[in-house]
């Protein structure tokens, strides 16, 4: 019996290792978790302080205050009117002014909200559904982005100088999505109104000059995690926290691109985050796969990238 206890107890302290989470080097098909991202991604994150976050929400709004309308799916969270045809409704990058809100009692006698737009011709209603005391700060409407909110980090960001974290661009006139490069130095010319999911645009342009860009960023009051200012974009140079890396790899990580020789690190810096890995023994010892979406994979062997298929 001793000897069997023994015999079995790295397997069961294996086990219990990967249960756990920890890394034993020898583990079988391990997904990637959201944990695993954040937790990786937190090694390349900027050491300042979030920005200010804006807050204010219904109980405090003043008349005027104006709205940014993403999409003409608005139609469908406002009650109908004999002013206008709901369904041919199409306010999609225009401004409406909030007018102020009135009262109405349901079931159970709650004094729900119903707060009034306009765009200087017809008057909108959105039945909130909740009293005024259920409002709080990072309440939001659906299709409509806070004009206060995008001035508030308009002021914050504006002409300034940060190193961006993501290659994930896009054109600032089409939208359509572009290569881009990371970690490399930018400067922010302006924050204006994004789309239904990621309220802002950050328009900047890259410290080479070459053509102007936008990312999709999210807000301290939206629900997208991963996408504020601090998951994409830092106020210090990203390249001094990896001295150790040479200069040809940085140029390879910063251009997306991954060579033979490459650490995990470099690989993680470059492509990021796996969609899973693999451990494969094999004859020569164990080889580590990682998967991508999209089809890319790479291999290492003691560490280091073997093989890869982009």
């Amino acid at each position: 019996m001793r000897h069997l206890r023994s015999t079995y107890m790295p397997v069961l302290i294996a086990v219990a290792c990967l249960l756990s989470g920890c890394f034993t080097g020898v583990e079988n098909t391990k997904k990637i978790t959201e944990k695993d991202v954040r937790k990786a991604e937190s090694q390349i994150s900027a050491t300042e302080s979030s920005l200010p976050p804006y807050s204010d929400s219904v109980p405090v709004w003043q008349e005027g205050k104006k709205f940014y309308v993403t999409d003409n799916q608005v139609k469908l969270i406002f009650s109908s009117s004999p002013s206008f045809n709901i369904d041919t409704l199409s306010l999609a990058g225009k401004i409406l002014t909030f007018t102020g809100y009135n009262t109405g009692s349901v079931l159970d006698n709650r004094q729900t909200v119903n707060l009034h737009f306009s765009d200087g011709v017809n008057t909108f209603v959105y039945p909130s559904g909740k009293t005024m005391q259920d409002f709080s700060h990072t309440w939001n409407i659906p299709f409509l982005v806070n004009c206060d909110e995008v001035e508030h980090y308009a002021r914050l960001l504006t002409g300034k100088d940060a190193y961006i974290k993501t290659s994930i661009w896009y054109s600032p006139q089409s939208e359509t999505m572009r290569n881009g490069r990371k970690f490399i130095k930018v400067h922010i010319d302006s924050i204006v109104p994004g789309n239904k999911v990621f309220p802002l645009k950050v328009i900047f342009t890259p410290a080479d000059k070459s053509d102007t860009a936008m990312v999709w960023m999210a807000t301290s009051n939206t629900v997208m995690q991963g996408r504020d200012f601090d998951s994409m974009f830092s106020m210090t140079d990203i390249r001094l926290q990896f001295p150790s890396i040479s200069n040809a790899n940085w140029q390879h990580i910063v251009n997306g691109e991954v060579v033979k020789g490459m650490t995990k690190d470099e690989c993680r810096l470059a492509l990021g985050v796996p969609r899973q890995t693999n451990n494969v023994p094999t004859y020569d010892g164990v080889l580590e796969h990682w998967y991508y979406d999209g089809g890319a994979y790479l291999i290492f062997m003691d560490g280091s990238l073997l093989d890869f298929r982009r």
